[in-house]
């Protein structure tokens, strides 16, 4: 694979590790030959890093096998258990693999699940989730539209920034990719 094929959302190997990259941009400097600019993640370790691919840089990328499952349930461990929806295996796996993206999880919910050489290394939420506010700042008299924001706690336990005029109870679409209130849910 050339420098010029990455993508937001490949899996590269690089030195025997797996990256995950979450930001790729093609850059061309005034002097010299055009690079890609990249934010790659660890899948193991979880670390991120940003690295500069040039002209001559080639490396492999990691066959990742993508697959539906459903979350069954969380355990008392923390860990969680998730169906495939074709074989119906269920996977258990430890919320760490998930990441931060565990605030987004709800029981019954389809995940992406992405698979290197049989094993689970990301789980990938839907990439818009509805969600009840459990709490959040009661809105004052005359909040509009064009106001302000004010945090508020979902029922995964998810903390994401909405309009002043939402209220505890009801339901809010976000963006799981960027942590963004996209519009209240009637």
């Amino acid at each position: 694979m050339f420098y010029t094929e990455i993508r937001k959302g490949n899996v590269l190997k690089i030195e025997g590790e797996l990256y995950l990259v979450l930001w790729a941009q093609n850059h061309k400097p005034g002097k010299g030959g055009a690079v890609m600019r990249t934010r790659l993640k660890n899948i193991i370790r979880g670390t991120v890093m940003e690295k500069t691919f040039r002209g001559g840089d080639t490396f492999e990328e990691a066959y990742v096998e993508k697959r539906q499952a459903q979350l069954l349930y969380k355990e008392a461990d923390g860990s969680y258990v998730f169906m495939d929806n074709e074989t119906f295996d269920q996977n258990h796996i430890p919320a760490d693999t998930i990441g931060e993206d565990a605030k987004y999880l709800k029981e019954e919910m389809i995940c992406t699940l992405h698979m290197y050489e049989g094993d689970v290394i990301l789980v990938e939420p839907p990439m818009f989730v509805e969600l009840e506010i459990i709490e959040t700042d009661p809105g004052a008299r005359g909040d509009t539209v064009s106001g302000g924001t004010k945090p508020a706690t979902l029922e995964t336990g998810a903390v994401v920034l909405i309009p002043l005029f939402v209220q505890k109870g009801e339901k809010v679409k976000v963006d799981t990719r960027d942590d963004r209130y996209i519009e209240r849910v009637k």
